[in-house]
C-alpha cells in the first residue's frame, strides 16, 4: 500500500479534529480554564447565558465532570480520536457498500463535494425496528420537513450522520457507542462545508486507497505519529504509553509470525495440507534426528478441531496481526469443509483474541475484524457477534464494598477478599496491560465472579457496582486463559522511558526482562501459551546479545525451543525513521525439544536501505543457517550467535577464556 497520502493526511486530521471538538466544548461552557454550571429552567437549560434544549443538560454535565476528572486536553484528545475512528469507519463501509441502505454518507459518487445521503434522504427507511439499513431515532416526517425547509441542510446532515452512527451501534457497540453521550455532543459543526473535516478526508485520500482494510492500521499509526514524537525519549506518562510504543508492523513480518506459529502447528499435524502452498513466509523445518522427531511426535496432536484453536495478540494495536490470522483461520476452516458464510462468526467468537491498553486502538481492531467478516458474510452485522477484543480497564469504577454489602456472597463461594483482590489486580490495568498475570487462586474464582456479575439488583448503587464488575471479570478470563498461538509486536520501551509505576511493576514481575517492555512480553508469552503452544514475535534484536538480557536468553534456551528466526536488522519498519532499533522476528515452541535444528535467516547484512521482504524471499545458502540452540550455550553469555562456525564454537568450548 502507498502510504504517502495517509502520512500527509492523518497528523493534520488529528490537529483539526482536536480543534473542532474543543470549539464545540467551549460552546457548552467547557474549556481549559472554566467549566460553567448547567442551569435547568423549564424546557431549556442555560450555560453561561446560552440556552440549549433541556435534553442537553445531562450530557453537558457529564462533559464537565469528565474534564474535571481527566483534564480538558486529554478529554478533547479522546473525543477527537473517537470521532476520527467513526468517520474513517463509515468511509470504509460506504465505499464497500456495507451500510445497508445503499447510499454514501460522507460523499457522493457523482458529485465531488456532495453528500448522497443528503440528496436521497427522503428515500431511506427510518425508525427503530432494527431492519438492515434503517436509520433509527429519526422519522420520515422529520427528515422531509428539514429537507423542504431549504435552509437546514447542515442540521439535517448532522441528524443523518448521528442516525447512521446509532444504526451501527448494534453490530459494533465498541466503536459506535450508545446515543446521548458527551462524545455525540461534541460532533464538530459545519460538516457540509467544502473545507470541513469530512471534506478534507474525501479530498486527501483517494478512493483507491480504501480497498484494503489495512488502511485502518496505517491511519492509526500516522494519526498518533506527532504525539509519539512529543513523548518519545522521555519518561512516559501512563496515558502516553500507547503513543510512545505503538508501531504498525509491515505485512510480510505479520505473515511470517502467523504462518510460523498457527500455520506451523496446522502443518505439523497435517503435513500434506494444501495450505503450505499459500504460506510464502512459512519456514520448512530442517531434517531432524530420530530422537528429535520422537520428541516432536509426543507434542504434536494427531488431529485438530478448527473451532478449538486459539490465537491471541496481547498488544493488538489496530489489529494487523489479528486480521492476518483471520485469513489463515478462514483457509483452515474451508479446508475442513465449512461453509464460507458460517466461518466469520466462528473465527471472531472462538479463535481470535486481542488485548490493548488503548481503547481507540481496540476499537479499530474490532472494526477491522468485522470488516473482514462482513466481506465473507453479508448478514454478519445481524448475527450479534461478540468479539474477544478489548481494551483493558482499570478498576476505579468498581466498588467491591458496595457489592459485598449488597449481596450474600456465600452462595457464590466468594468473599469480600476475592472482590478486593480482583479490584487490586486491575488498579493499573490501563498502564500494565497484558503483562498482568491472574493469580491461580483468583483464576479459580472467575466462574463464580462471572455468575455474580450477571445478577440483577433493584438497588441502584449495587446495580452500578455490578456493571463495573463485568468488564473486570471478562478481561481476567482472557488474561488467565492459555492459547495455542501468541503473536505480537510488543511495545518497545527501555527502563529510561518507564515511569515509576511501570518500572516497579516489571522489576517485581519480570526481573530477568525488566530492561525493556518487549522483553517482559516475551516472558509473559510463556504463561499465555499452552505448554505445547507457539509464540511468535518481532522485537528489537538486542536481547539476542546484550548482557542485560542474559538471564532471559538462558531461560529461553534451557526451557523453550527456537523454531525459526529472521534477523531483520536495518529497515525493519520502513515507515518509521532511522531511530527505530533493528529488529528480529522469531517463532518459539513453549517447551523444550532437545537437539532441535532451527532455521535462522540473516537479513542484517543486506544494505541498510534494502527491502527486507525481497531479501527474505530471495534468501539462499549464504544467509540461511541451520543450528541447534544448544550450541549457543558454548559461548559465554549464550548469545544467539547462529552464524558462528563450528571451528569458532570449538575454540570457545575447548580453550580457556582470556581474562
Amino acid at each position: 500500500m502507498n502510504t504517502a497520502n495517509l502520512k500527509a493526511y492523518a497528523p493534520k486530521a488529528r490537529r483539526d479534529f482536536i480543534a473542532a471538538v474543543s470549539k464545540q466544548a467551549q460552546q457548552f461552557g467547557v474549556s481549559a480554564q472554566t467549566i460553567h454550571p448547567v442551569v435547568v429552567t423549564g424546557d431549556i437549560c442555560v450555560v453561561n447565558g446560552t440556552p440549549f434544549p433541556v435534553s442537553f443538560a445531562a450530557r453537558i454535565t457529564r462533559l464537565g465532570e469528565r474534564v474535571e476528572r481527566v483534564g480538558f486536553a486529554h478529554t478533547m484528545e479522546q473525543v477527537a480520536y473517537s470521532w476520527f475512528n467513526r468517520i474513517i469507519a463509515i468511509r470504509y463501509m460506504e465505499l464497500h457498500d456495507y451500510l445497508g441502505h445503499g447510499r454514501r454518507v460522507l460523499s457522493h459518487p457523482d458529485h465531488p463535494t456532495g453528500y448522497q445521503i443528503l440528496d436521497e434522504c427522503t428515500d431511506i427507511s427510518y425508525g427503530n425496528s432494527g431492519e438492515t439499513g434503517q436509520l433509527p431515532n429519526l422519522s420520515h416526517a422529520q427528515v422531509v420537513a428539514l429537507k423542504l425547509d431549504g435552509t437546514k441542510d447542515e442540521e439535517l446532515y448532522r441528524a443523518l450522520l448521528l442516525a447512521q452512527c446509532h444504526a451501527l451501534n448494534t453490530a459494533m457497540p465498541f466503536l459506535f457507542e450508545s446515543v446521548d453521550d458527551e462524545t455525540e455532543l461534541l460532533l464538530p459543526a459545519n460538516l457540509t462545508k467544502t473545507d470541513s473535516l469530512i471534506g478534507d478526508l474525501i479530498t486527501d485520500i483517494p478512493e483507491s486507497d480504501w480497498q484494503n482494510v489495512e488502511i485502518i492500521g496505517w491511519l492509526y499509526q500516522f494519526y498518533i505519529s506527532e504525539k509519539k514524537d512529543q513523548v518519545i525519549g522521555k519518561v512516559v506518562k501512563s496515558e502516553d504509553i500507547p503513543a510512545a510504543t505503538q508501531l504498525f508492523t509491515p505485512n510480510w513480518i505479520v505473515k511470517y509470525m502467523v504462518q510460523n506459529s498457527l500455520g506451523a502447528q496446522w502443518l505439523a499435524t497435517y503435513p500434506h495440507s494444501p495450505l503450505k502452498a499459500q504460506m510464502a513466509y512459512y519456514i520448512e523445518p530442517a531434517e531432524q534426528a530420530d530422537d528429535v522427531n520422537a520428541q516432536l511426535k509426543a507434542i504434536t496432536p494427531t488431529s485438530l478441531n478448527p473451532e478449538e484453536l486459539t490465537l491471541i495478540d496481547p498488544a493488538s494495536g489496530s489489529g494487523h496481526i489479528l486480521v492476518e490470522a483471520y485469513e489463515l483461520f478462514k483457509a483452515i476452516y474451508l479446508e475442513r469443509g465449512y461453509r464460507q458464510r458460517d466461518v466469520p462468526q466462528l473465527i471472531l467468537e472462538k479463535n481470535l483474541f486481542g488485548l490493548d491498553i488503548d481503547e481507540r486502538a481496540a476499537q479499530l481492531t474490532g472494526f477491522a475484524l468485522m470488516m473482514k467478516g462482513r466481506a465473507d458474510d453479508r448478514r454478519l452485522f445481524e448475527r450479534g457477534v461478540k468479539l474477544n477484543v478489548m481494551a483493558l480497564e482499570d478498576s476505579s469504577g468498581f466498588d467491591a464494598e458496595v457489592v459485598s454489602q449488597g449481596f450474600n456472597l456465600e452462595p457464590f463461594g466468594l468473599t469480600e477478599t476475592d472482590l478486593n483482590e480482583l479490584k487490586d489486580l486491575f488498579e493499573h490495568a490501563t498502564t500494565f496491560g497484558s503483562l498482568i498475570q491472574v493469580p491461580e487462586g483468583l483464576a479459580g474464582k472467575l466462574p463464580a465472579l462471572k455468575q455474580l456479575s450477571e445478577v440483577s439488583s433493584q438497588d441502584l448503587f449495587v446495580a452500578e457496582a455490578l456493571r463495573g464488575l463485568g468488564p473486570l471479570v471478562q478481561q481476567a478470563e482472557v488474561l488467565a486463559a492459555q492459547y495455542d498461538a501468541v503473536v505480537a509486536n510488543p511495545p518497545y520501551m527501555g527502563n529510561k522511558g518507564m515511569n515509576t509505576d511501570v518500572a516497579a511493576f516489571v522489576k517485581g514481575a519480570f526481573p530477568d526482562a525488566k530492561s525493556d517492555l518487549f522483553a517482559c512480553f516475551i516472558e509473559r508469552s510463556y504463561t499465555f501459551a499452552k505448554d505445547d503452544g507457539t509464540y511468535a514475535m518481532v522485537t528489537i534484536q538486542n536481547w539476542m546479545f546484550l548482557s542485560s538480557f542474559e538471564k532471559l536468553r538462558e531461560r529461553m534456551l534451557v526451557n523453550k525451543t527456537i523454531r525459526a528466526m529472521a534477523q531483520i536488522g536495518y529497515n525493519s519498519f520502513p515507515s518509521m525513521n532511522s531511530k527505530v532499533a533493528q529488529a528480529t522476528v522469531f517463532a518459539v515452541t513453549n517447551c523444550r525439544v532437545s537437539g532441535y535444528l532451527a532455521t535462522f535467516i540473516d537479513l542484517n547484512n543486506a544494505p541498510q536501505s534494502a527491502d527486507k521482504r525481497d531479501v527474505f524471499l530471495g534468501r539462499g545458502s549464504a544467509n540461511e543457517f541451520i543450528i541447534s540452540q544448544d550450541e549457543f550455550k558454548k559461548i559465554p553469555g549464550s548469545p544467539v550467535a547462529y552464524w558462528v562456525s563450528d571451528r569458532v564454537q570449538k575454540v570457545f568450548e575447548d580453550l580457556p577464556p582470556m581474562k
